[in-house]
């Protein structure tokens, strides 16, 4: 978890105002700043991640933007689409299929750390006559400089540039991970998305149910460097190996989230290589397991958002009963080789087809 910081709203802020900035911002947005309910002075209070990302609109907005940059996108996009999608009683897909417990726990993980994130640098404190606010003297300035330097001079480069907007979660197999993953593609109503996979086939399952829960609308082939993307907010489904032999080709403005299912399957160098060289937008991988080999899924994706022990997720019910069957040692598979994060079928069939067995 990053290190948060505790805001001071004070008395002297005139929130009928910045409410109604807030009202203003968000046709523009795509997201609401403020959900039904709210406390506008500890929403929108200074040094909140949620001021910060209404400032930020309204400076884009001023500079004749009619629409966010992918950098406010990447930067606030999601953390409002999740607080939208996470004040739903329940909250829910756009088919109407609520999200179960563990699925929301993953959402709501994320939306800890993209907030924490985005007011880790602000501590503010009580306004007095005496003393003049950094954070409105830095907004004032802002609002003569571009939209984009803005934002950009705010995201840290360093050895592995992106590091820190790539989150992980693990549940384990067959408890709707892809019930998940639709459920951070509702929070990105307003943000490209593209999902990658190991397998061609899971391509079209993932296809299949994002169809059923209503997003189909969105499909559409890659968004090429230079492209304009076919569809708003497009939503892309495409394979690991695709992926890191055309990682340059994409564009690096039609996607702000990434969603990186089965992510232990993305350690390898080819893979991780590709993934780092696309440092812009935000990934959420998805696992089942913490390591392939010797080789840990932190490497990749460093902060942890949800953790769903196998046995306690036998426990709710989410997955069978957890049996045991001990079969006598008859094979080994320690010869048979690993590609592109299973075993090679062949060789496995040889290992393993024996009569005992």
């Amino acid at each position: 978890m990053h290190e948060t910081a505790t805001p001071f709203p004070t008395v002297s802020e005139d929130f009928d105002g910045i409410v109604a900035a807030a009202l203003r911002a968000e046709p523009w947005a795509g997201e609401p700043f403020l959900q039904e309910g709210d406390d506008p002075a500890m929403v929108l209070g200074l040094g909140t991640a949620f001021r910060r990302a209404l400032d930020a609109a309204i400076a884009e907005m001023d500079a004749g933007l009619r629409s966010p940059s992918p950098q406010w996108r990447v930067k606030f996009g999601l953390m409002l689409g999740l607080a939208r999608t996470l004040s739903e009683k329940p909250p829910h897909l756009a088919s109407g299929a609520e999200l179960r417990r563990h699925q929301v726990d993953a959402l709501a993980g994320m939306l800890t750390e993209l907030i924490a994130t985005n007011q880790k640098t602000a501590v503010v404190a009580p306004a007095t006559e005496d003393v003049v606010d950094d954070d409105e003297d830095e907004e004032d300035d802002d609002l003569g400089l571009a939209p984009t330097e803005l934002i950009e001079d705010e995201i840290p480069v360093g050895e592995d540039p992106g590091a820190e907007r790539r989150f992980r979660f693990r549940h384990p197999t067959a408890s709707g991970k892809t019930i998940a993953a639709a459920g951070f593609v509702e929070a990105a109503r307003s943000q490209g998305v593209l999902i990658l996979t190991h397998r061609r086939l899971l391509v079209d399952q993932f296809a299949r149910e994002l169809t059923e829960h209503g997003y189909a609308k969105r499909f559409t082939d890659i968004v090429v460097e230079g492209a304009i993307p076919p569809v708003t907010n497009p939503i892309t489904i495409q394979t690991y190996a695709w992926f890191a032999r055309h990682v340059d080709e994409i564009s690096r403005s039609a996607y702000q989230l990434i969603i990186c299912d089965e992510a232990h399957t993305a350690l390898g160098d080819k893979t991780s290589t590709a993934i780092r060289s696309l440092s812009e937008p935000i990934y959420v991988g998805m696992t089942a397991t913490e390591e392939l080999i010797a080789k840990q899924v932190s490497d990749v994706f460093p902060a942890s958002v949800d953790d769903l022990p196998l046995a306690d997720a036998a426990r709710r019910g989410l997955i069978a009963p957890l049996r045991c069957l001990r079969v006598p040692p008859v094979a080994a598979i320690n010869s048979v080789p690993i590609v592109g994060g299973d075993f090679e079928e062949r060789a496995l069939a040889d290992a393993l087809d024996h009569e005992a067995l």
